[in-house]
């Protein structure tokens, strides 16, 4: 049976998770837990997440994280991606390291995301691993409370949840924490959290991959029709004034590669191709596209300019959607478009 699949909220907030392989203890190793942080880091810095907390335990991990314009997908793909090739490395080891994908459960309800924080950062209590969150290294509750940490929090955008003054806000945090501890479900797993809606009541994308919703049905995007690879090519290379035999030529030009980069990465992110895909058409290595994605996604973090091209390519060919759709609508005879 196919997956469901996924329902990307820009700007939406998420309690993500996963357990590594047949529950094994990866991160009980320090070395092991560092890595997984700095590539939480990276890809943070890469891909404009916001993180409110997070907890990496012994053999899995809890992030609640915001994102802004990248796929949550894309920003999993990578963390769970890079640690099990450098575990694998490592270790000398092949397969898969996690138990599957990551569950994630979007949170559109302040009172839950306070709650939320409150869980992630007492896992390691609910655990037994400690009896003072404090004094666990690896989650964001000492960033919160001003004692150091790992940096990956953005500590003054969850304090603004508990109050104006830093100072009472840390205090109505650390208040929240004990409230929390005390409730039935926060030594549960997330399928008995109040956030976490069952199964069956998680809103299923449409098949088309154009419509991007909220729980209440409600778009947080605009629409992105399902293309064809080489139709999204043409579209993307008109709107950046280009040719597509250009773009798959091998004239070795700066400038060219940034347009290559621009419409590979708006296409595996925000239009459902595949690498392999884009590779055929243009006859190039998926080697070789893969890492225009990735460099292209580095760039974005770093140059704004670049960011600003991505977001201007992305509306074209929106526009350009929504025109051919009004256009088609309107000129063939015996069809109607129900609202």
């Amino acid at each position: 049976m196919p997956r469901k699949p996924r329902v990307f909220v820009e700007g939406g907030i998420y309690h993500v998770y996963c357990r590594a392989s047949r529950g094994e203890a990866v991160f009980a190793d320090d070395t092991e837990a560092a890595a997984f942080v700095d590539i939480l880091r990276r890809v943070k810095s890469r891909d404009d997440l916001v993180i409110f907390a997070w907890a990496l335990m012994s053999n899995h991990y809890h992030v609640a994280l915001r994102t802004v314009e990248v796929p949550l997908w894309r920003s999993m793909a990578s963390i769970q991606g890079l640690t099990t090739k450098g575990f694998n490395r490592r270790h000398r080891v092949y397969g898969p390291l996690w138990q599957g994908r990551y569950k994630a459960k979007t949170v559109d309800d302040e009172r839950y995301l306070v709650q939320l924080v409150a869980y992630v950062h007492l896992n390691p209590v609910s655990a037994g691993s400690v009896e003072d969150p404090a004094t666990y290294e690896w989650s964001g509750h000492r960033e919160i409370i001003g004692k150091g940490g790992h940096g990956l929090v953005d500590a003054d955008e969850v304090l603004t949840m508990y109050g104006d003054n830093r100072r009472a806000a840390r205090r109505a945090y650390v208040r929240s924490l004990n409230t929390t501890r005390a409730t039935a479900w926060v030594g549960e797993g997330p399928d008995q959290l109040p956030w976490w809606r069952p199964v069956e009541d998680e809103p299923v994308a449409p098949r088309d991959g154009g419509v991007y919703v909220d729980y209440l049905g409600r778009s947080t995007a605009p629409d992105r029709p399902r293309l064809p690879v080489e139709e999204y090519l043409t579209r993307a290379a008109r709107a950046l004034g280009v040719e597509v035999d250009e773009l798959a030529g091998r004239r070795r030009d700066p400038k060219l590669r940034e347009l290559r980069e621009l419409v590979v990465v708006l296409g595996v992110e925000k239009y459902g191709q595949r690498v392999r895909d884009i590779a055929g058409e243009l006859e190039k290595n998926p080697g070789s596209v893969s890492r225009w994605v990735t460099a292209a996604a580095e760039r974005r973090s770093s140059d704004p300019d670049f960011a600003r091209r991505l977001r201007d390519l992305d509306e074209r060919i929106v526009v350009k959607a929504q025109r051919s759709s009004r256009i088609n609508w309107i000129v063939i005879p015996g069809t109607r478009r129900d609202g």
